[in-house]
């Protein structure tokens, strides 16, 4: 790897780190961009191909992994918590989120949990990602 590619990642990651700090927040490429220090069109090729996935998507996927936390505590309701992890419609937010977890938030909502509580945070954050390929489908509790 060059040098250039080397500080390319850094770039990346610095935009990356922003995404999974401000998820709520209202970010688009431009400004992951310039995060990067990078051209949007550059950015979005080489977040791409570092990472496997668009920034939209990646973000989208942070999003969700938020949503479904919050959704696991049961106190708020789907379009409180759309509009807590910074999705401003609730029809998007519903089907990216029925997309990745192969349910609906309301029926995720609705599910007992319990059984995840005692497991620690970062084992369940690993067994709860969503997953774009069908992967959560298979991982998900009846």
């Amino acid at each position: 790897m060059t040098p250039e590619e080397l500080a390319d990642l850094a770039h990346l990651r610095r935009a990356r780190d922003l995404m999974d700090r401000e998820y709520a927040s209202p970010l688009d490429v431009p400004s992951l961009a310039r995060a990067a220090l990078m051209s949007p069109a550059h950015f979005s090729r080489r977040f791409r191909a570092a990472y496997g996935e668009t920034p939209y998507s990646y973000l989208m996927t942070r999003r969700i992994e938020r949503a479904k936390a919050l959704l696991r505590r049961g106190d708020l309701t789907v379009t409180e918590v759309c509009m807590e992890v910074g999705c401003t419609s609730l029809g998007s937010f519903s089907s990216r989120f029925t997309e990745l977890v192969g349910e609906s938030p309301t029926a995720y909502r609705a599910r007992d949990h319990s059984a995840g509580a005692v497991v620690p945070a970062c084992v369940a954050k690993v067994h709860t990602r969503p997953s774009r390929n069908g992967e959560a489908r298979r991982l998900r509790a009846p």
